[in-house]
């Protein structure tokens, strides 16, 4: 469910001549017996709320004085946001002769035309204070509070994100909060400017535009909006043509597949970085350790599979702002694929309870997700928000989890290869790869069902690209990726699972074994392949090609390059 909150303004709205008729409080009690969440985002003061009657145990919170205040019914708790009147600004506006002047617990408000009067006094004063205006209201409040804020906090309190709420108003006031929930709506009755900036405009007028709302949210989840969500499409890349490359916030599938070292994890951390500055929440299932640096995230490891989902779901569940990366080096091989098939259905109860985490990501999904793989659920896209997987080899995945992928990006040199692999069986997508561009670049091919196979840019991410230190510096490599001093006649097997380890066995071994694989180039063949440094594996490449270095002169150089790289994890 991607809707788990409605955030309702008043007056205008829910309300006509200040009172809720009978049709559009059933309609708000359709919506919360269907397990989400009404708040009320109103300008007015609590008591003034309480006189005109609404039955606030309706609501799940109230922010009230626009922003301001923030009252829970069941609890019959009031927060207040900021901080009380100014005294002064009440004596000096009721010197100018300001009426009607009301004064709540933390908003001075009055009418138009006396707004003037007020910008004047907070002049004279020199107080910061903003002033606010609805339909004809003026508010005075602290600067930076709004709609917006409170609901903020209201749905901070509920355990909630913005990306999982719709919000519906009419005035000038409504703008802000509006701007912050996921699908924005005016009834029909709102003031023009808000129906310019909105996604989606009712029919119905006041109580009748908020019940038709609340029927289309019942209804299919707002499906039928989603080409209206230009706003929130996350921009990848560029194609060959220079259009925008975008992928839906929600209910996508994406799977990107391709040899090592081609650049997947480019793409999936730009993705990511998209993901994050957007403000969507994700989950990383991290098998080697290749995304434990993310920024805005906390990495998550431990030998303790039980352990280790338990810290996750505490973080993920504490704010919609806290993701999390769950890195397995700690856990056996072996035991990787038990442990997300345990993680999983976690990962999904904590969905359907509050709309997220908006993302999953899972790396080697042909080791999480292997072709015997039977899923808890459905899954993909159905159960969760949306999920991105990377792979070297999506033959070897899942055939019902690679036939729920709607968009598949293929990198290498044969991308046509890897979605015939990942397209196998499945009659809806053309996987016959078009001619790589003659732009120079760093290209990837895009294959989606109903559409033609198209190249993108293979996008740079912002972040500092700083190697993955403890998986390679002090980690546990897979013997597949682990590096094998076996010397001339094979008769060595002295393995080297991490950087540390290699540097250690290069000073001991032999001459001849060392100078064995120098001269092969398998050194540098190693860096580029197995440690996906490819500024190390050239540097290394330009020492293997020089014949006049001794051994001893060989080994000193490439361990100061890899010392210049990498340190030991803190």
């Amino acid at each position: 469910m991607r809707y788990q909150a409605l955030a309702c303004d008043y007056d205008g709205t829910i309300a006509t001549h200040g009172r809720v008729d009978e049709q559009t409080v059933a309609a708000l009690q359709r919506l919360k017996a269907s397990g989400r969440r009404l708040l009320l985002v109103t300008g007015r003061q609590l008591d003034d709320l309480r006189a005109v009657g609404p039955d606030f145990t309706l609501f799940d919170r109230i922010v009230g004085e626009n922003g301001a205040v923030l009252h829970d019914p069941r609890a019959r708790e009031t927060r207040d946001l900021a901080p009380p009147p100014s005294e002064a600004l009440v004596r000096e506006l009721t010197g100018r002769g300001v009426t009607p002047l009301s004064v709540g617990r933390c908003i001075i408000a009055t009418w138009e035309p006396h707004q003037t009067a007020a910008l004047e006094a907070i002049r004279d004063l020199g107080v910061e204070l903003n002033v606010i205006f609805n339909k004809g209201a003026v508010m005075i409040l602290p600067s930076g509070i709004n709609k917006a804020t409170g609901l903020a906090a209201a749905l901070d309190d509920l355990g909630l994100s913005p990306h999982n709420a719709v919000g519906v108003g009419d005035a000038e006031n409504d703008h802000a909060f509006l701007a912050a929930c996921e699908c924005s709506v005016a009834v029909a009755n709102a003031l023009p400017s808000l129906k310019e900036r909105v996604d989606h405009v009712t029919r119905g007028d006041h109580g009748a535009g908020v019940t038709e709302l609340v029927d289309r949210i019942l209804a299919n989840d707002l499906a039928e909006l989603e080409p209206a969500l230009g706003r929130r499409l996350l921009t990848l890349s560029r194609t060959e043509h220079d259009e925008p490359f975008t992928i839906r916030p929600y209910g996508e599938s994406v799977l990107i597949a391709g040899p090592s070292g081609v650049g997947k994890s480019t793409i999936s951390r730009a993705l990511i970085e998209q993901i994050t500055a957007c403000a969507y929440q994700y989950c990383v299932i991290d098998p080697e350790g290749d995304y434990q640096d993310l920024d805005g995230a906390v990495s998550l490891s431990g030998p303790d599979a039980r352990t280790l989902v338990d810290e996750a779901m505490q973080l993920l569940s504490s704010s919609p702002e806290q993701n999390v990366v769950l890195n397995l080096m700690d856990i056996r091989i072996e035991d990787r694929p038990p442990f997300f098939q345990h993680a999983l259905p976690v990962i999904q109860q904590l969905y359907a309870r509050t709309g997220r985490p908006h993302w999953l990501v899972v790396d080697e999904a042909h080791h999480l997700l292997p072709a015997d793989w039977q899923p808890v659920g459905q899954f993909v896209p159905e159960s969760l928000g949306s999920v991105l997987m990377i792979t070297v080899h999506p033959e070897h995945m899942s055939p019902r989890v690679r036939g729920q992928i709607r968009t598949l990006i293929a990198l290498g040199t044969d991308v046509g290869a890897e979605a015939a692999a990942f397209g196998d069986g499945r009659a809806d997508l053309d996987t016959a790869a078009p001619p790589p561009p003659a732009t120079p670049g760093r290209w990837a091919c895009v294959f989606q069902p109903g559409t033609s196979p198209r190249w993108i840019r293979i996008p740079e991410a912002q972040e500092d690209r700083q190697r993955h230190r403890r998986k390679y510096a002090e980690g546990e490599l897979g013997r597949d990726k682990s590096f094998y001093f076996r010397g001339p006649e094979g008769r060595l097997r002295l393995r080297a699972h991490n950087l540390a380890m290699f540097s250690q066995v290069a000073e001991g071994i032999d001459d001849e074994t060392w100078l064995f694989h120098l001269q092969r180039g398998d050194y540098s063949q190693w860096f580029r392949g197995a440690i996906k440094d490819d500024s190390l594996a050239a540097v290394v490449e330009a020492i293997e090609r020089d014949a006049a270095l001794s051994a001893a002169d060989s080994r000193q150089r490439i361990r100061e390059a890899i010392e210049e790289r990498y340190t030991s994890p803190a």
